[in-house]
């Protein structure tokens, strides 16, 4: 059915170029089919777009590349530094469509054509932890409020203050100060607004910023399309509607929330603290490793951080020690002749991470792979493959990690385990272990400074590195989700 729409699609073009008056320009869609290609605006930051250890990920990317299978087209990914590019690019007819969680303000209706709202944000009142809360727009009266200049926030506010609220008022950062949350989380202002989705990532950079309460009205975002491409803009619409009915909306943003991972207090202040004091003395090894095996760096040292905290000193009950916490057997096996020397140590664990992939059934496509193989390195891939089997017979995928993590934790429970090749295992450690990686791997990812410049194919053709971490950003750094501009 793809391959026909596409054919009809280029026939109408084709059609429209024979008649007389028709410009002989492809326009819309047929514009889209002629090229074979959707070009996709958008910006670098964790809720849209950017660059993680297995490719490009962000809700907006991935919508767009539901929508482009959809049509049969390529995706292309065109990265903006901010939002005016964004507009300068669609204004241009550079780009067909802008998708950055952008809310279809006469700013925005200017420059394109708005899709309908295909998600509503809810708007959060952040404080400062250990602050008295409060629960509603009057407890900010009098209150040091920040947004910043020219976001939705601050149209927000605005609202706000035009429909009975007189006494709000505010700061507005300008684009090149500090992220409001970064003024919050230094005691500087009270109060900030902002997205509950942009919160769900900032949590863990800012962990002494909390949720005080949630504003009534949700904040709806369209994508904006070229002004002259109708026919784009309303199967966007029968995209939207489609995806909503099927559930594949509510599918992607909970991907998207699982991509933030979860979030806790403590654990966010210390790994904060251990980026800045101990990943730099660890960083080159963990390259090298990486390299070597052809891994990400970033998930190396993730699951270094879940092993030791990077303590080159750390020990277990087992036996285990080091960065990797190698035992001695896993040691021996990877060529480990030193398990107290740190660069030994990385290598020995990123041999053993890059063994258990290798043995991931091929078909298993990422990020599955790599979340099995996490498994398998904490549990063994013995255990793994009983929780596989034990998925299989109770009609689940055993090659989806959401349906396998479902079941590890059963062979802790005598009724399964017994039917359980290798019996017993501590089933819930391998659960606990991958979420706890993938979400100390979001925030390095989120660390790294690369620029994509250009139109970026839908997957990149090497993994890529982040060639340097960023301290926590100072007052005049560039904002938390501009890192990556």
């Amino acid at each position: 059915m793809t391959r026909g729409l596409t054919r009809l699609g280029i026939s109408v073009w084709l059609a429209c170029v024979a008649l007389a008056g028709c410009d002989s320009r492809p326009n819309g869609l047929a514009h889209v089919y002629a090229r074979g290609e959707l070009r996709v605006a958008t910006v670098n930051e964790p809720t849209s777009y950017y660059l993680g250890a297995h490719g490009p990920q962000g809700f907006e990317y991935r919508l767009a590349r539901a929508f482009a299978d959809s049509l049969g087209v390529q995706l292309v990914i065109v990265p903006a530094h901010d939002r005016s590019a964004l507009r300068d690019m669609l204004i241009d007819g550079r780009v067909d469509i802008v998708a950055a969680e952008l809310t279809a303000d006469d700013y925005w209706k200017r420059a394109g054509l708005a899709t309908e709202t295909y998600r509503e944000i809810p708007q959060l009142v952040v404080q400062r932890r250990g602050l008295a809360p409060i629960h509603n727009i009057a407890g900010l009266s009098g209150t040091r409020v920040v947004a910043r200049e020219g976001s939705p926030q601050l149209e927000l506010l605005r609202g706000l203050r035009g429909s009975g609220a007189a006494y709000l008022t505010w700061t507005e950062l300008p684009r090149e100060q500090a992220d409001p949350l970064d003024w919050v989380n230094s005691g500087d202002a009270d109060y900030a607004i902002i997205d509950r989705s942009e919160f769900a990532f900032a949590r863990h950079l800012y962990p002494e910023a909390s949720v005080a309460f949630t504003l009534p009205d949700p904040r709806p975002v369209q994508w904006l399309v070229r002004r002259s491409a109708l026919d784009l803009r309303d199967a966007a619409n029968r995209f939207f509607g489609n995806a909503r009915d099927t559930g594949l909306l509510a599918q992607l943003a909970r991907e998207a929330d699982a991509e933030a991972g979860d979030f806790e207090y403590q654990e966010a202040r210390r790994f904060q603290d251990d980026i800045a004091k101990r990943l730099p003395d660890l960083r080159d090894d963990f390259a090298q490793a990486a390299g070597a095996q052809a891994l990400d760096w970033r998930l190396l040292a993730a699951v270094g951080y879940q092993e030791s905290h990077w303590d080159d000193h750390a020990t277990s009950g087992d036996g285990a020690a080091g960065i990797m916490m190698l035992t001695p057997s896993t040691a021996r096996a990877m060529g480990v002749a030193d398990r107290t020397n740190s660069a030994q140590n990385i290598a020995g664990g990123a041999a053993y991470l890059a063994q258990m992939l290798q043995m991931i059934p091929a078909r298993i496509a990422e990020p599955d792979r790599t979340w099995l193989a996490l498994a398998a390195y904490n549990v063994g891939f013995g255990h793994l493959e009983d929780a596989r089997i034990l998925a299989q017979t109770q009609g689940k995928n055993p090659d989806s990690w959401a349906d396998v993590s479902q079941v590890l934790p059963w062979l802790a429970q005598e009724r399964w385990y017994d039917l359980a090749k290798r019996g017993y295992a501590r089933g819930w450690e391998p659960v606990r272990f991958v979420e706890q990686v993938r979400g100390y791997l979001a925030v390095l990812e989120w660390y790294g400074d690369g620029r994509p410049t250009g139109p970026a194919p839908e997957q990149p053709s090497a993994p890529a590195f982040a060639p340097t971490l960023t301290p926590a950003p100072l007052r005049s750094a560039p904002t938390w989700f501009e890192k990556f501009r």
